[in-house]
């Protein structure tokens, strides 16, 4: 099943300067692990070393934030549209 992943700027250097790419997986966490084989280091922009989603990088399935569905967990269909949305710090 494929989904479409929009990413921001910081994750398009790692993507190949695309706003959105096309992925598979059952569930969110599946389709950051077909992220990172398609594009080697993709995983690591987003989670940290125990595999949890980093606390400032927010992902949307379908306009719903994942931590209040099944955070890495959360099933995925054909078709969604899945966004990832690092928080930027700055001034």
């Amino acid at each position: 099943m494929s989904v479409q992943v929009h990413v921001t700027s910081v994750l398009q250097k790692v993507v190949g300067d695309q706003k959105t790419v096309s992925a598979e997986g059952a569930t969110v966490g599946d389709l950051l692990n077909n992220l990172d084989d398609s594009f080697p280091g993709f995983k690591a922009q987003v989670t940290g070393e125990a595999g949890d989603l980093h606390r400032f990088v927010n992902i949307y399935l379908n306009d719903e934030d994942i931590r209040y569905l099944g955070q890495l967990s959360t099933p995925i269909s054909d078709g969604d549209v899945v966004s990832i949305l690092p928080a930027l710090a700055g001034g």
